[in-house]
């Protein structure tokens, strides 16, 4: 369960992050998370909430924000929403680049 791996580490930045600035309680963890950054949920939050039971962080929220793919055309530079298929511009034909939907990163805790 990779989900696991990424729950530890979430909870790493968030205990580190609340260490430095005297937090005695940690309300809420928000992610940024990409359509194609391959997180289940359900499963992230179930291992969160494991890994912070006896801590400052035991009734913390688990947040998340999820960003669409979004690419631009490397001929006619039009950035636009797109599908995992969409190789190519519907405008001019040109390869579609990938500028957002793998994201994957706390963006921010709310402590006391």
């Amino acid at each position: 369960m990779h989900e696991m791996a990424l729950a530890e580490g979430i909870v790493d930045i968030a205990m580190d992050y609340a260490r430095r600035h005297d937090a005695h309680r940690i309300a809420e963890v928000h992610l940024v998370l990409g359509e194609l950054a391959g997180v289940e949920t359900a499963s992230l939050s179930l291992a969160f909430d494991a890994l912070v039971r006896g801590t400052i962080a035991a009734h913390a929220a688990l947040t998340w924000e999820r960003v669409p793919l979004a690419g631009r055309c490397h001929d006619c530079g039009r950035e636009r929403t797109i599908r995992p298929q969409d190789l190519f511009c519907p405008d001019c034909g040109g390869g579609m680049e990938l500028i957002r939907g793998r994201e994957m990163r706390v963006d921010y805790i709310e402590m006391e």
